[in-house]
């Protein structure tokens, strides 16, 4: 009886696979911080103004895409929608736990020069240069890779100067079955990674 049960369970799984279906899934874009910037409106003021981040992907309709064993593939897309904005969104909320106050600036060059003009203490401005999981299953596992890739600019008042961090990330995991809420998961424990080590020491 046992190889009838082996291709029995084959056979499921095949069926499964093969009814899968694709479509487009929204991954929530959620920065948490998990450690506590206590010096951080000591070093960056009260006031930090966000310029619109600049996403610079080729894709800036996609976050990623899975392609299952058989059928169609999914493709997966930030929520809140565009990405940039999410970021923006996130890292607002998140900052205002440890007293700084996000305001919007649309007047900054990048140049220190020109901080001088900015009505805050520091002006922080992120370029999105990549954003991605790609998703590929084999018969019995799936492999996720996620990759990120910003780049940081700081321009802090009180110093007159501005701080440019190049940040790259990738991780890999190997799941029986790959969900939008793994995805999830994988991309919001990055963007903590990368946003509490920045934040912890910002210059």
């Amino acid at each position: 009886m046992k190889p009838y049960r082996w291709l029995l369970i084959i056979f499921i799984l095949f069926f499964v696979l093969g009814c899968a279906k694709g479509g487009t899934h929204l991954i929530r874009i959620q920065y948490q911080p998990v450690k506590e910037f206590s010096t951080l409106s000591g070093k960056i003021g009260p006031t930090l103004g966000l310029v619109p981040f600049k996403d610079d992907r080729p894709d800036q309709l996609y976050i990623g895409r899975h392609t299952p064993y058989d059928g169609p593939s999914s493709s997966f897309k930030s929520d809140p929608f565009p990405l940039n904005q999410a970021m923006i969104d996130s890292i607002s909320h998140a900052l205002s736990r440890f007293g700084v106050k996000t305001v919007p600036v649309t007047n900054w060059d990048g140049q220190p020069e020109s901080l001088k003009n900015i009505g805050t203490d520091s002006v922080l401005k992120v370029e999105i240069k990549r954003f991605w999981t790609e998703g590929k299953a084999g018969a019995f596992r799936t492999n996720a890779k996620t990759s990120i890739h910003f780049v940081i600019h700081l321009g802090v008042k009180k110093e007159g100067k501005v701080f440019t961090r190049n940040i790259e990330m990738e991780k890999e995991a190997t799941f029986a079955r790959l969900t939008p809420e793994r995805i999830e998961g994988i991309v919001n424990q990055m963007l903590t990674d990368i946003f509490d080590g920045f934040f912890s020491n910002p210059y």
